[in-house]
C-alpha cells in the first residue's frame, strides 16, 4: 500500500537485538529469578505442578519455554504424569486438535496432559473471596488444588490492562464468567487510566493482581517479542515483581512519541490476534493516543473466523447504535458475554471514526459492526483524504496493538 508521502509518520516498536541463544535465556531466567528462588528449588518436594499458557491469540513462544520448565520440574522429581499443562482461555473458546499441536507441539502434547479452563462450568472453580465490589472470585479448581502453581504469559500493550502478562494468566485467564462480569463490567472498564500502557491506578491492574495472589502463583514466567516474533527478553519471578520489570521493558520498546493525526491507519498485528473482529478491535483501541478527536481510524484485519462470538454476534445485532448499547449497559442491568469488546468499540467512536477493510468478514456484513467498510486499503485512504484534505496528517501503524503511541506533550506510564 502507499502513503501520501509528505505527511505520513510510520509508527513502529523500537528495534531490539533478538537473544542470540533463546533457549540459554530462559534457562538463566528459571536459575535466575526476579525477587523469588530458582524454579528448580521451589519445585523441590512439591508432589505435583500446574502450568498454565496462553491459549491460541496469542504468540507466545510455548514451544521454547516450556521443555526447560518441564525438564526442571522432571528434575526436582515432579513426574510427568503429576504436570498438567492447562490453556488459560478465560471464556474465549478451548484450543484442541491442531490448534493444541500449534501451541505447545507434538510431543509435549503426547507427553503431557494438556486441558483447557471452561470459565462457563462454574462448578470447576474455587471460590477464593470476593472481588471489591463484592462478586465472587472463582478460579479453575485444578489450578488451585496444584502443589506447584506456575503461570506463563507475553507481555505487550493492553487496551484495558495497560500490559498483558503476569497476573493476567490468573484473572482473566482462569476465571469464571461471574467474576468476569466485574472484572469487565462497565464501571470498571469506564476507568481513564484502565487503558494501555498504564499500571499504576488502573483497576484492572490492581484487581487482577489481588485475584492471582489469593490463588497463589508460587513462579511466573514472562516473555517480550520484537516485530518478527523473535525473543528479545524473558522475566521470571514473583509474579508482580517479574511483570513489573517485563513491563518497564516493554514499554521502553513500544512507546513511541507522536502527534495526533487525522487518519490512523493500523492493523491488528497480523495473525494470530486478527482471527475475529471482536480481537481486532485491539488494534484502533491502541491507536486512541495517534488520532485526533474528530479524525478516523482505517482498521485492516483479515478476521478468518469472522466477527467472533455467537454472544458479541448477538450483542452487535441487538444493538440499534454504540450509543444504545452504551446506554442500556450502564443503566439497564444488562450483561452479556463479550460486551466489554463492544465497550471499548464504543470507547474509540467516541474520539474517532472506524473504518474497516477485511477480507474474512463478507462486505454487506461489515456495516453491520459500527464501522464505515471499504472495499480495498487504497479506497479507504482516498475517501479519508477527500475526507480530510489531500494534506491532511496520517499515522501508520503496521504492528498495531503491539505499539504504544504516546502523544508528543505526554509522557509513558507505567
Amino acid at each position: 500500500m502507499r502513503f501520501p508521502q509528505n505527511q505520513t509518520s510510520v509508527l513502529r516498536m523500537k528495534p531490539s537485538e533478538p537473544l542470540k541463544d533463546p533457549l540459554a535465556a530462559v534457562e538463566h531466567a528459571l536459575a535466575n529469578p526476579i525477587e523469588a528462588a530458582p524454579l528448580a528449588e521451589t519445585a523441590r518436594g512439591r508432589k505435583d505442578a500446574c502450568v498454565v499458557i496462553s491459549d491460541i491469540t496469542r504468540p507466545v513462544p510455548n514451544r521454547l519455554i516450556l521443555p526447560p520448565i518441564l525438564r526442571t520440574l522432571e528434575e526436582a522429581g515432579i513426574p510427568r504424569d503429576r504436570v498438567l499443562i492447562l490453556i488459560a482461555t478465560g471464556i474465549h473458546r478451548p484450543n484442541e486438535g491442531e490448534e493444541l499441536i500449534e501451541l505447545v507441539g507434538e510431543e509435549i502434547a503426547a507427553a503431557y496432559r494438556v486441558e483447557n479452563h471452561d470459565g462457563l462450568n462454574l462448578e470447576s472453580h474455587r471460590r477464593l473471596g470476593e472481588t471489591l465490589d463484592s462478586a465472587p472470585v472463582l478460579i479453575d479448581e485444578r489450578f488451585c488444588a496444584a502443589d506447584l502453581k506456575i503461570t506463563t504469559a507475553l507481555i505487550e500493550p493492553h487496551l484495558m490492562a495497560g500490559y498483558s502478562g503476569g497476573r493476567k494468566a490468573v484473572c482473566p485467564g482462569l476465571a469464571s464468567i461471574e467474576t468476569m462480569k466485574t472484572m469487565h463490567g462497565p464501571e470498571l472498564l469506564s476507568h481513564p487510566k484502565a487503558a494501555p500502557g498504564i499500571l499504576d491506578g488502573n483497576p484492572f491492574h490492581e484487581e487482577a493482581l489481588r485475584i492471582a495472589r489469593l490463588a497463589g502463583v508460587d513462579f511466573s514466567l514472562n516473555t517480550a517479542l520484537d516485530e518478527k516474533r523473535r525473543l528479545v527478553g524473558v522475566f521470571a519471578g514473583e509474579i508482580d515483581a517479574a511483570h513489573r520489570q517485563g513491563c518497564a521493558f516493554a514499554a521502553e520498546r513500544a512507546a513511541v512519541e507522536t502527534e495526533p493525526a487525522d487518519i490512523v491507519v493500523t492493523t491488528s498485528a497480523g495473525y494470530p490476534l486478527d482471527q475475529t473482529f471482536y480481537q481486532a478491535v485491539k488494534g484502533p483501541a491502541g491507536a486512541l493516543e495517534a488520532v485526533k478527536p474528530g479524525g478516523s481510524i482505517l482498521l485492516m484485519a483479515e478476521c478468518a473466523e469472522g466477527v467472533g462470538s455467537e454472544p458479541f454476534k448477538r450483542l452487535i445485532s441487538g444493538s440499534e447504535s454504540l450509543e444504545a448499547f452504551e446506554k442500556r449497559l450502564h443503566h439497564g442491568g444488562h450483561f452479556a458475554i463479550d460486551q466489554w469488546q463492544l465497550q471499548e468499540l464504543a470507547k474509540i467512536s467516541q474520539k474517532a471514526d472506524i473504518y474497516l477493510f477485511s477480507e474474512g468478514i463478507p462486505f454487506d456484513e461489515q456495516g453491520r459492526l459500527f464501522v464505515k467498510p471499504v472495499r480495498t486499503p487504497e479506497d479507504g485512504i482516498e475517501d479519508l483524504l477527500e475526507r480530510y484534505g489531500r494534506d491532511a496528517r496520517l499515522n501508520a501503524i503496521p504492528e498495531g496493538p503491539y505499539v504504544l503511541p504516546v502523544a508528543a506533550e505526554k509522557e509513558a506510564e507505567i
